[in-house]
């Protein structure tokens, strides 16, 4: 079996009705679906990510209305935040209701929601009567995907079809804030800043820490890991300590010329940055160099996600 990459909704939406496993785009990252509602359909996911169970799943909806069927309480705090950020790059962490596998979260009493930015996408899900897991549609662990090619190289042989939405606009995967707290805690960091959920909500706790029990995805010590080596910092001084080896360069704004270098942006946009990540460590990752070496971006704003991945991915 080789995957289908294809723009034809009704086709996804037939696999998914006979609970087979299909790549769909976001403005975040691809993501790998498949019913949320069937325990059997999603172990799929689990068994073609070699994921490993105890890291729970994203369920992604087509209305702030589907939230209610899925969960116990859907406080101020989330709803707020619902209404301003959906569509868009936000998960929210609810109290569950039953009619959610535990598999899909791995066990927890809580469930992370987002409605998606993506016009395929929500068509698609409109067109289900069911709401969707997806994590990422890469190998555990690996790169995420931001374009079907990606996706196809990395689990084509796996699944039956990459439903095709273009590039990611985002890059990034969603912010993940748990609103079951007193005081709502972010425990990743994504497309939408920690500054934006503070003006709409108030105080927030941030937990970003790594961990071998997560309450969310994204926050295992190692993630979104290229295969070669990859060592964040001071460019200047990595040059100097991994001298005679063969290095390729992963910067912000500056160009290293005389090396295999990819600039997350020239212009010295965050955002920017925030979108060409993971496609520029997947390209740095299939050159010929031994190591990478990359550096930390302003910590403001989404430049505190991407040195999250990056730590992650240096790991």
């Amino acid at each position: 079996m080789s995957a289908t990459i294809s723009k034809n909704i009704g086709q996804a939406a037939t696999l998914l009705r006979d609970n087979e496993v299909v790549a769909i785009p976001t403005e975040t990252v691809y993501g790998l679906a498949a019913n949320a509602l069937n325990a059997d359909a999603v172990v799929k996911i689990f068994s073609i990510k070699n994921r490993p169970h105890f890291d729970p799943l994203i369920v992604h909806i087509s209305s702030i209305e589907k939230v209610k069927d899925l969960v116990i309480d859907f406080p101020e705090n989330a709803q707020i935040l619902a209404k301003k950020f959906w569509p868009g790059p936000l998960t929210l962490v609810l109290k569950k209701k039953d009619i959610i596998p535990d598999i899909v979260t791995s066990g927890l009493d809580t469930v992370g929601i987002r409605m998606p930015d993506h016009t395929i996408t929500n068509e698609l899900l409109h067109s289900l009567d069911f709401p969707l897991a997806a994590p990422s549609a890469n190998p555990f662990g690996y790169i995420s995907p931001t374009s079907a090619e990606h996706v196809l190289k990395q689990l084509g042989e796996k699944i039956p079809m990459i439903l095709d939405g273009g590039n990611c606009q985002i890059g990034l995967e969603s912010t993940i804030v748990d609103c079951t707290k007193d005081i709502p805690v972010i425990l990743r960091l994504g497309g939408i800043t920690e500054e934006q959920i503070t003006a709409c909500i108030g105080e927030v706790e941030v937990m970003t820490t790594s961990t071998s029990n997560p309450q969310a995805p994204g926050m295992m010590i190692s993630h979104y890991s290229p295969h070669k080596k990859i060592v964040v910092g001071v460019i200047k001084n990595l040059l100097s300590k991994h001298s005679g080896k063969k290095l390729a360069i992963l910067s912000f704004e500056d160009e290293y010329s005389h090396y295999r270098n990819y600039i997350l942006s020239e212009k010295a946009d965050l955002s920017e940055a925030a979108k060409n990540l993971f496609a520029a460590l997947r390209e740095l990752d299939t050159s010929d160099a031994e190591i990478i070496l990359a550096e930390w971006v302003p910590n403001v704003g989404v430049g505190k996600a991407i040195n999250d991945k990056l730590r992650r991915a240096s790991s």
